[in-house]
């Protein structure tokens, strides 16, 4: 099996959890260079429900979102790793800038993001809330991010060879 599900297989996966009376958990993001504030994130938004989904942006999204450069690591390196955590039970990539088509296909019970959202600015939250489900939105506990370890990395390595 791969280290991520298509929206097609996760699909009969999501019918059995609202069988089973499960509460989903959805959160969704780039993950580009996977760090503690990313874990600790996924970790408290799993602790939301039963079980969480994780939307993925692709390779294609990033590049829309965020330029050629990006990503750093490839899709299936960033699916394998997030779907090895602890916390992710499901990794589902998707192709588009947001993940309002993920969100509506799924209809999590609850949607989760970064506190730097304001609810009302959450994509899918109009689906998730029209279903019955609930908005969060998780502090978070330090200021990393993939963005800042990039720029460290070029400050500390931009003229030394052979490291």
């Amino acid at each position: 099996m791969s280290s991520y599900l298509t929206l097609a297989e996760f699909l009969p996966l999501r019918a059995e959890l609202k069988k089973q009376n499960k509460k989903l958990v959805f959160t969704n993001g780039c993950f580009d260079i996977l760090h503690a504030g990313h874990v600790d994130y996924l970790a408290k938004a799993r602790s939301a429900g039963d079980a969480l989904i994780l939307g993925l942006n692709s390779d294609k999204s990033i590049k829309i979102i965020k330029g050629e450069n990006r990503p750093i690591v490839p899709e299936h390196e960033r699916a394998f790793i997030l779907s090895n955590l602890r916390s992710v039970d499901y990794v589902v990539l998707f192709d588009e800038p947001t993940p309002h088509d993920l969100i509506n296909a799924i209809i999590p019970d609850v949607l989760v993001k970064g506190a730097d959202w304001a609810i009302e600015n959450i994509v899918g939250r109009d689906i998730v809330e029209k279903n019955g489900g609930e908005v969060k939105t998780i502090s978070f506990v330090n200021q990393q991010s993939t963005t800042n370890i990039i720029k460290t990395v070029l400050e500390r390595y931009s003229g030394e060879k052979g490291n």
